[in-house]
């Protein structure tokens, strides 16, 4: 049963009329402190990347939240055999799965989930504990204990795990299949001890940065929180962005740094490897959407310039991004809930339209087969499907968190017999992720 949803096209709107006033701003990149949103009127906005609630009291109370949220059942409680374990995981026959809707949930009950990704049958959760939980079939396999800075991004690459963390810091791991010990340790850092040392020795290597009781720092790092990564894997380099302003450029074969972009005038918050015509895409919390494309220059050196501006809006910020290589089609999500996107036409991205489903901001995409997801501050996920034509179908919205939905990672579903079957997992500020199963055919999803 598809969902009421709206899909304004640049012949039907004037791009101008559907921008809307910022809503909820806290959201686009500071940590929050209350699970559940709160009015815009609850909140007081700074001038730098903090907000705080102005009703702190609501920040420990976490009974609002039940240990299991599905669409059918949201008064289930913990059972005492699950009592010891900060993971609860819905039980249940995998034949009584529905084709379509929540197959599952598991619980936090210390940290909001800010990041997720999926390898095989692996899944990595990343919150404001610090650590990063690894599950295999839904169970917990390992973890990577971190000492500081919560993870806000998560990138894998072959035998390697990065992870990007509120300190500044990317913090790189080593990808176990087997494991006899719970704990795992870190492989190292980007940039590494030794770069950063040798860097810090030359005084020309210093930038200025704004930063209370820091005036200057070295080029080659991130002085504040790294918010998004994204690997180019044709070229085995590493792309991060963060709330600095900057992306740098890491070469995976020996951790170099090769380059610092000052990419936007706010805060980097999202960036994604297109996949065709060499481009990497950035989006902002100025509001504005970059294409970068990568120049060679002499002896083998090379750098980012900007090949196109793709939205340039003062009242939103953007706060996702996600590609469809295939389709050559880039989506932006921000901050007024809407989901912009573009197509590629004679070497030259396309504004083709905008999908509005949301009544908050949008905080994640991701893309799979026909498929865009959108994940919102308004604790919904809408599911799109993209036709040959370019046109944009809302095929179901999925229920059941009671926080804004803050990542979402997606993986064919193992059993598929080639018809677009996904699953997708969301992570959401109620300390939960959620797992769902989603189809490309708009007849197979039942009432969420």
């Amino acid at each position: 049963m598809a969902a009421t949803a709206a899909v304004i096209s640049p012949g039907n709107a004037g791009f101008a009329a559907e921008k809307t006033t910022l809503q909820n701003p806290e959201l686009l990149h500071p940590e929050p402190t209350t699970s559940p949103p709160l009015p815009s009127s609850h909140y007081e906005t700074h001038n730098d990347y903090s907000t705080s609630p102005l009703n702190s009291s609501d920040s420990d109370d976490t009974s609002s939240f039940p240990y299991f949220t599905s669409p059918s059942d949201s008064n289930e409680e913990a059972s005492p055999v699950h009592a010891h374990s900060p993971w609860i995981l819905s039980s249940g026959d995998k034949n009584q799965y529905p084709r379509n809707g929540l197959i599952g949930s598991l619980f936090r009950e210390h940290g909001h989930i800010y990041s997720l990704a999926v390898s095989g049958d692996l899944l990595y959760t990343g919150s404001e504990s610090k650590n990063i939980r690894v599950w295999k079939n839904l169970k917990e396999f390992c973890w990577f204990k971190s000492s500081s800075g919560f993870v806000k991004a998560i990138v894998i690459y072959g035998d390697r795990i990065f992870t990007g963390h509120q300190d500044g810091k990317i913090r790189v791991w080593k990808s176990e299949t087997r494991v006899s010990d719970d704990h795992q340790e870190r492989l190292g850092t980007l940039p590494t001890k030794k770069d950063l040392i040798v860097t810090s020795l030359n005084p020309k290597n210093y930038v200025r940065v704004r930063r209370k009781g820091r005036r200057n720092a070295p080029w080659i790092r991130h002085y504040d929180t790294v918010s998004c990564m994204s690997l180019d894997e044709e070229h085995g380099v590493l792309y991060s962005g963060s709330w600095d302003k900057t992306v740098k450029v890491w070469r995976l074969s020996d951790s170099k740094c090769l380059e610092s972009i000052p990419a936007h005038d706010d805060a980097v918050n999202s960036i994604v490897v297109a996949g065709f015509n060499g481009l990497v895409l950035t989006g902002s919390a100025d509001g504005s959407v970059k294409v970068w494309r990568r120049e060679l220059l002499q002896e083998s050196n090379s750098k980012h310039v900007v090949a196109q501006t793709l939205l340039k809006q003062e009242e939103a910020g953007v706060t996702a991004l996600a590609v469809n290589a295939a389709a050559k089609a880039v989506y932006g999500g921000s901050s007024d809930g809407l989901v912009n996107f573009w197509e590629l036409e004679r070497e030259v991205l396309v504004h083709r339209g905008m999908l509005r489903g949301h009544k908050m901001a949008v905080l994640c995409l991701a893309t799979a087969g026909s498929l865009v997801s959108s994940g919102s501050a308004d604790n919904s996920i809408c599911v799109w499907r993209r036709d040959e034509g370019g046109n944009h179908m809302c095929l179901t919205v999925l229920y059941g968190h009671s926080g804004p939905v803050k990542c979402l990672a997606v993986e064919e579903e193992e059993e598929g017999d080639g018809s677009g079957r996904w699953i997708v997992y969301s992570g959401s500020l109620d300390k939960s992720v959620k797992v769902w199963r989603v189809s490309e055919q708009a007849g197979d999803f039942k009432q969420l």
